[in-house]
């Protein structure tokens, strides 16, 4: 059985209207199973998880994609996540019964098809990557929407697939392959934005920290605390409670607690190997949340 996933992130955390909308475009295809919808409204950022055969999810993935595009205005979007257009990031996971060259496959196919209909800059990333310094999602994104025109600019950043143009409205579009990771982010009983910054500093490769761990501090100004947000790349190199039992540590030598953990999404069924909820102190947990319970 040939399984593909498809995660994408819409630049919209809290309008139920915009998100159905979305939801409904996706369902509408045949074939497509939609696992997951995770939102919120300080990044002000939706996840949406999808699976099925490889053609049916890029069908769905152009119909959800499209919708956003026409519902979501990047003119008056503010949100703590770093982001470069209304539909910001749509990687495709090799699941069951695939190669991650099918998956590639998918992404350009996608990509190239969402830009010419649209006319909105496409760049790929991940192992879709055209060239070695796309690779990396953070450059891609490095600047963000506010500094994208300007960015397009400059030839060394001319888009994969689509116009160099700049639209207020949409902004870019980021399309990718890789393997699963988990995007996972730990709250501190603390409203200090300079701890959380702290912390995910440490921890992350960038900063010497943690092999496959990506890491930013963020405000949750709904909630009066501050989170250290995450993306763990490879959790078979860096496990999840390796992970929450460092920033543990790292916030304690700050005189801070860890209040809950959370994760977006869905995971492998070996992310949580030997791990509890409790351990992690996590969110809302459920075993749908386990990529495997849907095959």
């Amino acid at each position: 059985m040939k399984v593909l996933e498809c995660v994408p992130n819409f630049s919209e955390g809290s309008d139920e209207r915009v998100l159905s909308s979305i939801a409904d475009a996706l369902t509408s295809v045949k074939g497509v199973r939609l696992l997951d919808i995770c939102k919120d409204p300080d990044h002000n950022r939706t996840v949406f998880t999808f699976i099925g055969e490889p053609g049916a999810v890029e069908m769905g993935a152009a119909a959800a994609c499209d919708r956003a595009l026409g519902a979501i205005d990047m003119c008056k979007h503010r949100g703590v996540h770093p982001r470069i257009g209304a539909v910001d990031v749509v990687p495709f996971v090799p699941i069951s019964g695939l190669e991650m060259r099918d998956a590639v496959e998918a992404a350009h196919r996608f990509g190239r098809a969402f830009a010419g209909r649209n006319r909105i800059p496409v760049f790929f990333y991940g192992e879709a990557a055209l060239r070695p310094e796309r690779k990396e999602l953070s450059h891609i994104r490095r600047g963000g929407y506010e500094g994208l025109e300007k960015k397009m600019s400059d030839p060394q950043w001319v888009p994969d697939a689509g116009p160099a143009l700049f639209d207020a409205c949409k902004g870019a579009t980021a399309v990718g392959a890789r393997e699963p990771l988990i995007a996972y982010n730990i709250n501190l009983k603390t409203n200090d934005l300079n701890i959380a910054k702290k912390v995910a500093s440490e921890i992350r490769q960038s900063g010497g920290g943690l092999r496959s761990v990506k890491a930013i501090g963020v405000s949750l100004k709904s909630r009066g605390i501050v989170q250290v947000s995450m993306n763990l790349t490879n959790y078979r190199e860096t496990p999840i409670k390796k992970v929450f039992d460092i920033v543990t540590e790292k916030a304690g030598q700050q005189g801070v607690e860890v209040l809950e953990s959370e994760i977006i999404g869905l995971v492998p069924a070996g992310a949580l190997k030997d791990v509890t909820p409790d351990d992690l102190k996590l969110l809302h947990f459920a075993d749908s949340l386990i990529i495997e319970s849907h095959l």
